[in-house]
């Protein structure tokens, strides 16, 4: 897993143009939930800063943490001067000078980035990082061609490749179809967490061939194959597919709130 973790740096620029952005919707959905003012955020694996924008454009201070160099080269061509950037895995956070963390943050959030971090200990950094009444978010979902048909030939193409599909599964093992979908499921099962939700917004965004091909340049289990494996690929995906396509794209978002630490 960790070659997967850090292999985007390489496609830092591919990975800002060809992976879509994250709509207002979230941010409102994610601050309703919150109940009070969100005046700070830490966001782990922020990546290029498609979610750092977001939430930073609602006037949050957001403090960016990303492993790669790289990645955050380019999150900071993207992102306003208000958001502090750290080169940084969660498991390194707490050793970062950031004056927030004398009282936590309001929120932590993950996009499409909480399965690189340790399972062992995730929950309890990220419960140390938060303030007395924070929130903690997790965003993404499988991003898959929304005709089936064509999702099918694709998946015929690429498995002797991948060994599989490119998706990567819950660490809990929770499985694709259950109603509380992982990190949930995970919540579920540690302390210091309370009121945990799953919501859903469903998203359908409409691609060119290539931007389609140029987004799977960006998914880490195609980065491990050889540049030859990987031409080859993309060029018999790009023989089946029409000139525009669809991409299945629906956020499933988790959230919960740190409980209350004990007085004794």
């Amino acid at each position: 897993m960790t070659n997967r973790a850090t292999s985007f740096g390489a496609v830092a620029a591919a990975y800002e143009r060809f992976r879509p952005g994250y709509p207002d919707q979230l941010v409102d959905l994610v601050l309703d939930y919150t109940g009070r003012p969100v005046r700070t955020a830490l966001e782990i694996g922020a990546g290029t800063g498609k979610a750092t924008r977001a939430f930073a454009g609602h006037g949050i201070a957001v403090t960016a943490t990303d492993p790669d160099a790289a990645m955050l080269a380019e999150l900071r061509r993207h992102v306003p001067e208000t958001v502090t950037v750290r080169q940084a895995t969660l498991e390194q956070l707490e050793q970062l000078d950031d004056p927030n963390q004398a009282r936590g943050f309001d929120l932590i959030f993950a996009a499409a980035a909480l399965h690189w971090t340790d399972q062992a200990t995730r929950w309890s950094r990220i419960a140390r990082l938060l303030s007395d009444t924070g929130v903690f978010a997790s965003f993404g979902g499988p991003m898959d061609l929304a005709d089936p048909d064509l999702d099918d030939a694709v998946a015929q193409i690429t498995r002797p490749y991948l060994g599989g599909d490119h998706h990567i599964p819950a660490p809990d093992g929770t499985a694709a179809d259950s109603a509380m979908q992982w990190p949930g499921s995970e919540l579920l099962t540690v302390s210091g967490f309370i009121d945990i939700r799953q919501e859903t917004i469903a998203r359908e965004i409409p691609m060119s061939r290539e931007d389609f091909i140029g987004h799977l340049g960006t998914i880490s289990a195609y980065l491990q194959l050889t540049d030859d494996d990987r031409a080859a690929v993309f060029a018999q995906i790009g023989a089946v597919l029409p000139e525009q396509v669809a991409l299945r794209a629906d956020l499933i978002i988790h959230l919960a709130r740190r409980a209350l630490r004990s007085a004794n």
